[in-house]
């Protein structure tokens, strides 16, 4: 008996991980027969899961949405996690998240043991996490969108862009990703054969379509970086890139947050690329390289120009009749900027 009951939550813990799980392969997992298989899902039933059968050469074995919420199988590690989460997000921007959380969290620390309920205890008295200030996003919307992603379900939505336009698409949903003030979701639409990000806040109408596909690899790698990058690229549109006369290592501990980009080229120079909405976005961000850390710019001729100008003017304006500070002279000085072939040059 207690093997049964053992081996039915294994296979509970199965199913919870996928949504769906060919009858062969759960038997080989299981190390059972596929009639054993059989009578321990009719076991699961009677405990109210409810287990879709798919029959035929490609089926296999579904956990669906029942009527009730029946018992969760977690282990200590995920219901430590579990209870640290709901603590420390509380709302994270959902619709009534902190009321529905801390009812959540209320419900979910009764059930766990003294030596976890301890556990959650130490480590949520650690973290300070501030509250979101973004719009608000449906939590079941948050889910669906969250499950589409987990099993490569295409969805169809109704979006509304910036200005308003409303669309339809027809999307392979990738990875949910918070970023600032929204939620975001970034996906393959299948429509312009391109990657897209959408806010969750306009989306609407959403349509599962039971119909899975191959997942693509991001450019990148990163999730999170892809969509920074690209909300960057249109809410700042100029861009340069700093060669920086420094190791990578050394330019991390130098800059810090601020730069999360840096890229190495060669083992003594790095490139740290910078967006901003104007020419004077990007002076003011030069002003971040350390002053004893040789540089040039690399971009647009015209852009470099412009960016060259500024500091020129700058440089004068800090020498021109009125301006404080010892040793101010007619001209730049540690800030001199000269252009050549597209890059700009600091010496």
């Amino acid at each position: 008996m207690a093997d049964t009951a053992s081996r039915v939550l294994e296979l509970l813990g199965l199913l919870q991980t996928h949504r769906r799980w060919p009858g062969a392969q759960l038997a080989e997992r299981l190390e059972v027969t596929e009639r054993t298989l059989r009578r321990d899902i009719e076991r699961l039933r009677e405990l109210g899961y409810r287990i879709e059968a798919e029959r035929g050469l490609g089926g296999g074995y579904r956990l669906e949405a029942g009527a009730h919420l029946p018992p969760l199988l977690l282990t200590e590690e995920e219901a430590v996690t579990i209870a640290v989460g709901l603590r420390s997000a509380v709302a994270q921007g959902l619709v009534d998240g902190e009321q529905t959380t801390l009812s959540a969290l209320a419900k979910f620390e009764q059930l766990l043991p003294p030596a976890l309920h301890a556990r959650t205890n130490a480590i949520a008295a650690s973290l300070h996490t501030p509250s979101p200030a973004g719009i608000p996003v449906a939590a079941d919307l948050l889910g669906t969108l969250a499950l589409a992603c987990r099993d490569h379900e295409r969805l169809r939505f109704a979006y509304r862009a910036a200005d308003g336009t409303e669309t339809r698409r027809s999307v392979e949903p990738h990875a949910l990703v918070a970023l600032g003030r929204s939620w975001m979701l970034l996906a393959w639409d299948r429509d312009r054969e391109d990657w897209r990000t959408f806010r969750l806040d306009r989306i609407g109408d959403v349509l599962g379509t039971r119909v899975t596909f191959a997942a693509r690899p991001v450019p990148g790698g990163d999730a999170a970086a892809y969509v920074r990058g690209s909300i960057r690229a249109v809410r700042a549109p100029l861009r340069v890139d700093v060669v920086l006369h420094e190791s990578l290592e050394r330019m991390r501990e130098r800059l810090g947050g601020w730069g999360a980009e840096l890229a190495a080229e060669g083992e003594e120079h790095c490139i740290w690329p910078l967006h901003g909405e104007s020419v004077a976005h990007l002076v003011s961000a030069l002003a971040w390289v350390p002053a004893d850390i040789p540089f040039g710019l690399r971009g647009d001729p015209a852009l470099v120009a412009e960016i060259a100008g500024a500091a020129a003017r700058m440089g004068a304006g800090a020498g021109a009749p009125g301006a404080t500070g010892a040793g101010a002279g007619p001209g730049p000085s540690a800030a001199q900027v000269s252009t050549s072939r597209g890059r700009t040059h600091r010496s």
